[in-house]
């Protein structure tokens, strides 16, 4: 799998930004919640992770069992019991705006420090942010750009009509009459793709454009420019569940074809800088982040000891929450390793190598040791969104997954481990996961 290769640049950015985002007030806001909630006596901590298209929602129909589970997860003041955070890949939208809409629709006060969204964790990467750069998706883009800490931002609409004889496949669209003078720009730095657009071909089109002529459309095209200039990708999902019997394309899917055109043209593979979103490790790192900040707000003392990631999705939700908990299996022998060497004990011959993503992670969070970190993260799969057990069979064997010939619905950049898609348990729908995992815990459950 590709490394996140701007962690040292902008990891600091992603405390203080989560923190300032806790500080939005609307009128689900937790700002004025007192919290006092203690895990039960002698009972380990934990936290929810919730993914929302095809778990609690389809389209914008909630699923009977979401509303249902969630009247158990907030006591009679309509205060959690335990940390929770929504981590979807979606990202047409602000946080705050989502947090209402999930509030409305479980019936139960979501706030925006508990909505993680696809593009998120973009407000760490810094050194981005004073550079021009192209936006694509759909919804309030520029605002959500800016929201990020994103300073220079040029939409593809804005784009089209600077350089107006770019965007010819629909001809309806093209220029009549005389040909219009071009609005030149200043040269694009960056290019973030936030989602899915509406009008793929023109999306495509100029996006090309800009990597070939190193930001400046005008210009000629170039494939001897190489690499292009940076592209962040958020939202890898190839498919996603709507109110439709059968899976929609995802901006997985726009990827794809951005991948394909892009070396038809050059013969080169499509670069990215950062690709953000489940299964992406970085999304769990700051999942993690918020779970603790919420921790933290029930008053709890001890660190969380595990976290349960219950998605819909078999290559993005429980591929990333396996891939994250081997990171965090491997954190631990890492800490384990140095502590035994620093002790004057015999230290494994071969210890594992420490990634730089956690170590980072851990000094800015003020996590000493591994005891600091959650144990591992179990993965629950429901059948209610992209996963069907009508139409899809999980091996029952995990030993035999690694062999097993599959098709590979994940992006192209991460390598495909089939024993990654075998979820730590697979239930009906979510109301079973919540009850598996308080079951598990040991916690009551009204």
């Amino acid at each position: 799998m590709q490394r996140m290769r701007l962690w040292k640049t902008g990891w600091q950015l992603l405390k203080t930004s989560s923190e300032g985002a806790t500080k939005q007030v609307n009128k689900f806001s937790s700002s004025s919640r007192s919290y006092s909630h203690f895990p039960p006596q002698g009972l380990n901590s934990f936290g929810l992770l919730f993914d929302i298209d095809g778990v609690l929602v389809r389209g914008r129909t909630p699923i009977p069992a979401a509303k249902q589970i969630f009247r158990n997860l907030v006591d009679k003041n309509g205060k959690y019991k335990v940390p929770v955070v929504f981590v979807t890949n979606a990202g047409n939208c602000m946080r705050q705006t989502k947090a209402e809409h999930l509030s409305h629709l479980l019936e139960t006060e979501v706030s925006p420090d508990q909505v993680m969204l696809s593009h998120s964790p973009l407000r760490m990467f810094s050194h981005f942010h004073k550079m021009c750069v192209l936006v694509s998706g759909q919804g309030p883009v520029e605002e959500v750009a800016h929201n990020l800490g994103f300073q220079d931002v040029v939409t593809v609409d804005m784009l089209r009509e600077a350089y107006p004889l770019l965007d010819v496949v629909d001809h309806n669209r093209r220029p009549k009459d005389s040909i219009p003078s071009t609005r030149g720009l200043r040269p694009i730095d960056a290019v973030i793709l936030f989602g899915e657009p509406i009008r793929w071909e023109t999306n495509l089109q100029l996006i090309v454009d800009v990597l070939l002529t190193s930001g400046s459309p005008d210009n000629n095209w170039s494939s001897v420019r190489y690499p292009h200039i940076p592209v962040l990708a958020c939202n890898m999902d190839l498919l996603w569940m709507a109110e439709a019997k059968n899976p929609r394309f995802g901006h997985g899917m726009f990827l794809v074809c951005l991948e394909s055109l892009y070396k038809k043209v050059t013969g080169y593979d499509l670069k990215y800088e950062a690709l953000i979103g489940k299964p992406s490790v970085v999304t769990y790192n700051y999942a993690e982040l918020l779970i603790r900040q919420q921790a933290e707000r029930l008053g709890w003392t001890t660190p969380v000891k595990r976290l349960y990631a219950i998605g819909d999705n078999p290559m993005a939700d429980i591929y990333g929450a396996n891939l994250y908990n081997s990171h965090l299996q491997a954190y631990r022998r890492t800490k384990t390793q140095q502590q035994a060497k620093s002790g004057g004990e015999c230290a494994d011959p071969h210890p594992a190598t420490a990634d730089d993503t956690h170590k980072m992670m851990s000094d800015e969070l003020g996590v000493h040791g591994a005891e600091g970190r959650p144990e591992g993260c179990s993965s629950i799969l429901v059948c209610t969104g992209v996963y069907s057990r009508d139409q899809q069979e999980l091996p029952s064997d995990p030993t035999h997954t690694v062999t097993e010939q599959r098709i590979f619905h994940g992006h192209r950049d991460f390598r495909f481990d089939p024993s990654l898609t075998q979820p730590s348990f697979v239930v009906q729908d979510v109301k079973e996961a919540v009850e598996l995992v308080f079951q598990q815990e040991g916690w009551p459950l009204e």
